[in-house]
C-alpha cells in the first residue's frame, strides 16, 4: 500500500475533488468559456475553477501554508517553512482538444525541500504519489524507475517550446541528436505526467527546457523515489531555478546528459 503521510493525503483528496470538474468539463469542451493568454498558450475556465478548488482545499486542511501556483502566481502565508507548488491543469492545450493526457500536479515543499508530490490525471483515474524517502507509487503500484542501460533500447520523452518562442531551434537540435541514439522520442504534452511515466518506468528518460515549477516540482519527487536520477542540463541540482531539467535512471542519465551537453557546446 502507498505511504500517505497526513500532507500527503490531504493533497490527494483535495486533487481528486478538483478533478471530477476537471472530467465535467472535459465532457462539454464546446460549453467552455477559453480566452487566449498567449501564443498557444491557453488559460481556460477551467483551469481557474481547479485552482479555486485545489487553494480552497489546501488552505483549509493546511492554513497558513504559502502557494506558489501557475495562474495566480506566488500568495504568501504567515507559515515561511511550507509551500504548496501547484499546476491545476498541466497540458492545457491535450485538455482543449479532447485528448484525455493531462494532469493535476501539486507539490509540498518543507525547509525548501520537496517532501510531498501528487500527479493526477483524473480521466484515467492514475494518481501518482511521491513522499520523500518512503518511495513512489501508482494508486497501490510501487513504482521503480526503468532498469534499462543501453540508448539504443531507450524511449525517451520531451517538450519543447512553440515555434518563434526563445529555444525552439536549440530543442530541435537537440531532438535530432536524440532520436539518431534512441529506440525514439516522444512529444505528450504535459511534463507533468512524462515525469511520472519515466517514474512508473514507461519512459526511460525525459528532458526539456524553460519549465516552470509547478510543471515539475512534483514530478521530480516522483522520478527521484522511484530511483531515478533528476538534474538540470549541466548536470547540477538548480533544476527549478533554471527551469532545464533532464530525468532518467540512473543507468541512462549520464548517457543523456553526455549527448545533450555535446550538443549544447556543438
Amino acid at each position: 500500500m502507498p505511504y500517505l503521510s497526513p500532507a500527503l493525503n490531504v493533497m490527494t483528496t483535495a486533487a481528486r475533488k478538483a478533478g471530477r470538474g476537471l472530467i465535467r468539463d472535459f465532457g462539454e469542451l464546446e460549453n467552455l468559456q477559453v480566452s487566449l493568454k498567449g501564443p498557444a498558450d491557453f488559460v481556460s475556465s477551467a483551469d481557474q475553477r481547479t485552482e479555486r478548488i485545489l487553494i480552497q482545499e489546501l488552505s483549509k486542511a493546511r492554513p497558513g501554508y504559502c502557494f506558489l501556483v501557475e495562474e495566480s502566481g506566488t500568495i504568501e502565508g504567515p507559515d515561511k517553512s511550507h509551500r504548496f507548488i501547484i499546476d491545476p491543469l498541466d497540458g492545457t492545450t491535450n485538455f482543449l482538444h479532447g485528448v484525455p493526457h493531462f494532469a493535476i500536479s501539486l507539490a509540498l515543499e518543507r525547509e525548501g525541500q520537496l517532501v510531498s508530490g501528487v500527479v493526477y490525471n483524473p480521466v484515467t483515474d492514475e494518481m501518482y504519489t511521491a513522499e520523500k524517502s518512503h518511495g513512489a507509487y501508482l494508486n497501490d503500484r510501487r513504482l521503480r524507475a526503468s532498469a534499462r542501460g543501453a540508448l539504443k533500447e531507450a524511449l525517451i520523452a520531451t517538450g519543447m517550446p512553440f515555434h518563434g518562442r526563445e529555444g525552439h531551434e536549440k530543442c530541435l537540435g537537440e531532438l535530432a541528436q536524440l532520436m539518431a541514439a534512441t529506440a525514439g522520442v516522444r512529444r505528450f504534452g504535459s511534463a507533468a505526467l512524462d515525469l511520472a511515466y519515466v517514474a512508473a518506468g514507461r519512459f526511460d528518460g525525459f528532458w526539456e527546457r524553460g519549465l516552470s515549477s509547478w510543471d515539475m516540482a512534483a514530478g521530480m519527487l516522483l522520478v527521484r523515489e522511484a530511483g531515478g536520477a533528476v538534474t538540470d542540463l549541466s548536470g547540477g541540482s538548480r533544476v527549478l531555478e533554471t527551469g532545464d531539467v533532464l530525468a532518467a535512471n540512473e543507468k541512462l542519465h549520464p548517457q543523456l546528459l553526455k549527448l545533450l551537453r555535446a550538443k549544447a557546446r556543438g
